[in-house]
Protein backbone atom coordinates (compact mmCIF):
# COMPACT_ATOMS: atom_id res chain seq x y z
CA UNK A 1 0.00 0.00 0.00
CA UNK A 2 2.83 2.36 0.71
CA UNK A 3 2.23 5.27 3.32
CA UNK A 4 4.19 6.80 6.13
CA UNK A 5 3.39 7.37 9.98
CA UNK A 6 5.61 9.64 11.70
CA UNK A 7 5.54 11.36 14.82
CA UNK A 8 5.50 14.94 15.39
CA UNK A 9 5.75 16.74 18.95
CA UNK A 10 2.22 15.62 20.54
CA UNK A 11 0.79 14.32 17.54
CA UNK A 12 1.32 11.12 14.90
CA UNK A 13 0.64 11.79 10.83
CA UNK A 14 -0.33 9.14 8.78
CA UNK A 15 0.34 9.70 4.84
CA UNK A 16 -0.25 7.39 2.05
CA UNK A 17 -2.52 6.90 -1.19
CA UNK A 18 -5.59 5.50 -1.34
CA UNK A 19 -6.36 2.29 -1.46
CA UNK A 20 -8.95 -0.24 -1.40
CA UNK A 21 -9.06 -2.14 1.39
CA UNK A 22 -10.19 0.75 3.74
CA UNK A 23 -9.42 4.35 4.34
CA UNK A 24 -8.19 6.37 6.67
CA UNK A 25 -11.58 7.82 7.14
CA UNK A 26 -12.64 4.51 7.85
CA UNK A 27 -10.23 4.54 10.93
CA UNK A 28 -10.74 8.08 11.93
CA UNK A 29 -14.85 7.40 12.12
CA UNK A 30 -13.73 3.98 14.25
CA UNK A 31 -11.47 5.63 16.63
CA UNK A 32 -14.35 8.54 17.38
CA UNK A 33 -16.62 5.86 18.23
CA UNK A 34 -14.80 2.84 20.02
CA UNK A 35 -13.27 6.29 21.72
CA UNK A 36 -16.19 5.85 24.45
CA UNK A 37 -15.41 3.01 25.49
CA UNK A 38 -11.70 1.92 25.04
CA UNK A 39 -8.51 3.88 24.75
CA UNK A 40 -7.54 4.94 20.99
CA UNK A 41 -5.73 8.09 20.01
CA UNK A 42 -7.81 10.92 19.78
CA UNK A 43 -8.37 11.77 15.82
CA UNK A 44 -7.18 15.40 15.27
CA UNK A 45 -7.55 15.89 11.73
CA UNK A 46 -8.48 13.68 8.86
CA UNK A 47 -8.53 14.51 4.65
CA UNK A 48 -7.49 13.40 1.46
CA UNK A 49 -7.54 14.79 -2.12
CA UNK A 50 -7.67 12.87 -5.30
CA UNK A 51 -4.51 10.55 -4.71
CA UNK A 52 -3.63 10.70 -1.25
CA UNK A 53 -4.93 10.61 2.09
CA UNK A 54 -4.10 11.52 6.04
CA UNK A 55 -4.67 11.81 9.18
CA UNK A 56 -3.62 13.16 12.44
CA UNK A 57 -3.69 12.18 15.79
CA UNK A 58 -2.83 12.70 19.30
CA UNK A 59 -0.09 10.55 20.89
CA UNK A 60 -1.04 8.32 23.44
CA UNK A 61 2.47 8.06 26.10
CA UNK A 62 3.08 4.36 25.34
CA UNK A 63 5.18 2.18 22.76
CA UNK A 64 3.90 -0.34 20.36
CA UNK A 65 4.36 -3.98 21.50
CA UNK A 66 6.88 -4.46 19.12
CA UNK A 67 9.24 -1.34 19.77
CA UNK A 68 12.88 -2.54 21.05
CA UNK A 69 12.28 -2.84 24.55
CA UNK A 70 8.80 -5.28 24.56
CA UNK A 71 10.95 -7.62 22.01
CA UNK A 72 13.02 -7.79 24.39
CA UNK A 73 10.40 -8.76 26.82
CA UNK A 74 8.21 -11.13 25.02
CA UNK A 75 6.53 -12.84 28.16
CA UNK A 76 4.97 -9.11 29.32
CA UNK A 77 4.53 -7.79 25.84
CA UNK A 78 2.27 -11.39 24.78
CA UNK A 79 0.36 -10.84 28.29
CA UNK A 80 -0.31 -7.13 27.24
CA UNK A 81 -1.74 -7.67 23.83
CA UNK A 82 -3.64 -10.84 25.05
CA UNK A 83 -5.42 -8.80 28.00
CA UNK A 84 -5.75 -5.88 26.11
CA UNK A 85 -8.02 -7.43 22.90
CA UNK A 86 -9.98 -9.08 25.43
CA UNK A 87 -10.31 -6.24 27.34
CA UNK A 88 -11.65 -4.64 24.30
CA UNK A 89 -13.91 -7.39 22.73
CA UNK A 90 -15.46 -6.93 26.57
CA UNK A 91 -16.11 -3.12 26.20
CA UNK A 92 -17.09 -2.38 23.04
CA UNK A 93 -21.58 -2.89 22.71
CA UNK A 94 -22.13 -5.31 19.87
CA UNK A 95 -25.69 -3.72 19.91
CA UNK A 96 -23.99 0.02 18.63
CA UNK A 97 -21.25 -0.72 16.67
CA UNK A 98 -22.25 0.25 12.90
CA UNK A 99 -19.92 -2.08 10.85
CA UNK A 100 -19.50 -5.50 10.12
CA UNK A 101 -16.17 -7.41 9.67
CA UNK A 102 -18.01 -10.77 9.58
CA UNK A 103 -17.08 -13.40 6.90
CA UNK A 104 -19.58 -12.53 4.59
CA UNK A 105 -18.65 -8.58 4.40
CA UNK A 106 -14.78 -9.79 4.31
CA UNK A 107 -15.67 -12.22 1.21
CA UNK A 108 -17.67 -9.45 -0.14
CA UNK A 109 -14.90 -6.67 0.51
CA UNK A 110 -12.01 -9.23 -1.21
CA UNK A 111 -14.12 -9.71 -4.27
CA UNK A 112 -14.51 -6.32 -5.07
CA UNK A 113 -10.61 -5.84 -4.53
CA UNK A 114 -10.19 -9.04 -6.75
CA UNK A 115 -8.90 -11.44 -4.67
CA UNK A 116 -10.31 -15.19 -5.38
CA UNK A 117 -11.04 -16.52 -1.93
CA UNK A 118 -10.84 -20.18 -1.91
CA UNK A 119 -13.92 -22.22 -2.13
CA UNK A 120 -12.88 -24.00 1.47
CA UNK A 121 -13.12 -20.64 3.41
CA UNK A 122 -16.46 -19.68 2.23
CA UNK A 123 -17.70 -21.44 4.83
CA UNK A 124 -17.09 -20.62 8.19
CA UNK A 125 -17.31 -22.45 11.47
CA UNK A 126 -20.05 -21.26 13.74
CA UNK A 127 -19.47 -17.95 15.79
CA UNK A 128 -18.35 -18.75 19.32
CA UNK A 129 -19.11 -15.29 20.50
CA UNK A 130 -19.94 -12.29 18.63
CA UNK A 131 -17.91 -9.19 19.77
CA UNK A 132 -16.35 -5.70 18.00
CA UNK A 133 -13.07 -7.07 16.15
CA UNK A 134 -10.05 -4.76 15.62
CA UNK A 135 -9.75 -6.32 12.45
CA UNK A 136 -6.08 -6.17 12.40
CA UNK A 137 -5.14 -7.76 15.70
CA UNK A 138 -1.34 -7.97 15.15
CA UNK A 139 0.69 -7.42 18.17
CA UNK A 140 2.20 -3.94 16.53
CA UNK A 141 -1.44 -2.26 17.05
CA UNK A 142 -1.05 -2.83 20.97
CA UNK A 143 0.25 0.13 22.83
CA UNK A 144 1.56 -0.83 26.10
CA UNK A 145 2.68 1.57 29.32
CA UNK A 146 5.74 1.45 31.50
CA UNK A 147 4.25 -0.65 34.03
CA UNK A 148 3.66 -3.41 31.05
CA UNK A 149 -0.04 -3.05 30.56
CA UNK A 150 -2.14 -2.13 27.66
CA UNK A 151 -2.47 1.48 27.20
CA UNK A 152 -4.61 1.67 23.83
CA UNK A 153 -4.89 0.31 20.16
CA UNK A 154 -4.00 1.80 17.03
CA UNK A 155 -4.90 0.87 13.25
CA UNK A 156 -8.73 0.41 13.17
CA UNK A 157 -9.61 1.08 9.83
CA UNK A 158 -11.41 -2.45 10.31
CA UNK A 159 -13.10 -2.46 12.78
CA UNK A 160 -16.68 -4.12 12.80
CA UNK A 161 -18.77 -7.08 14.16
CA UNK A 162 -17.03 -10.63 13.84
CA UNK A 163 -16.27 -13.64 15.93
CA UNK A 164 -13.94 -12.75 18.32
CA UNK A 165 -11.04 -15.61 17.03
CA UNK A 166 -11.61 -13.76 14.18
CA UNK A 167 -9.10 -11.11 16.08
CA UNK A 168 -7.64 -13.95 18.46
CA UNK A 169 -5.95 -15.86 15.61
CA UNK A 170 -4.62 -13.01 13.61
CA UNK A 171 -3.39 -11.73 17.39
CA UNK A 172 -1.56 -15.40 18.12
CA UNK A 173 -0.18 -15.79 15.00
CA UNK A 174 1.60 -12.83 14.94
CA UNK A 175 3.44 -13.60 17.97
CA UNK A 176 5.67 -15.71 16.50
CA UNK A 177 6.19 -13.21 13.36
CA UNK A 178 6.85 -10.45 15.89
CA UNK A 179 9.00 -12.34 19.23
CA UNK A 180 9.55 -16.23 17.75
CA UNK A 181 7.56 -19.58 18.04
CA UNK A 182 6.03 -20.52 21.12
CA UNK A 183 4.04 -17.67 22.35
CA UNK A 184 0.68 -18.34 21.02
CA UNK A 185 -0.29 -20.45 24.58
CA UNK A 186 0.43 -17.29 26.17
CA UNK A 187 -1.52 -15.27 24.45
CA UNK A 188 -4.24 -17.17 24.54
CA UNK A 189 -3.57 -17.79 27.88
CA UNK A 190 -3.83 -13.93 28.58
CA UNK A 191 -7.01 -13.81 26.44
CA UNK A 192 -8.43 -16.03 29.20
CA UNK A 193 -9.73 -18.92 26.61
CA UNK A 194 -8.56 -22.68 25.74
CA UNK A 195 -7.12 -23.11 22.41
CA UNK A 196 -9.92 -23.61 19.46
CA UNK A 197 -7.87 -25.42 16.42
CA UNK A 198 -10.99 -25.36 13.98
CA UNK A 199 -11.55 -21.23 14.43
CA UNK A 200 -7.86 -20.76 14.70
CA UNK A 201 -6.97 -22.25 11.44
CA UNK A 202 -10.21 -20.66 9.44
CA UNK A 203 -9.52 -17.53 10.66
CA UNK A 204 -5.76 -17.57 9.80
CA UNK A 205 -6.56 -18.81 6.77
CA UNK A 206 -9.14 -16.47 6.00
CA UNK A 207 -6.39 -13.79 6.95
CA UNK A 208 -3.82 -14.85 4.69
CA UNK A 209 -6.35 -15.02 1.77
CA UNK A 210 -7.97 -11.67 1.95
Amino acid sequence: MGGLTYRAGDRYIKWGPHHLESTMRDEAERMQWASAWIRVPRVLAQGEDTEDEWLVTEAIEADSAVASRWVAEPAAAVRAVGAGLRAMHDALPVADCPWDWGVPARLANAERRGIAVPARLREAPPIDRLVVCHGDACCPNTLIDEDGRCAGHVDLAALGTADRWADIAVAAMSTEWNYGPGWEGALLDAYGVTPDEERMAYYRDLWNAT
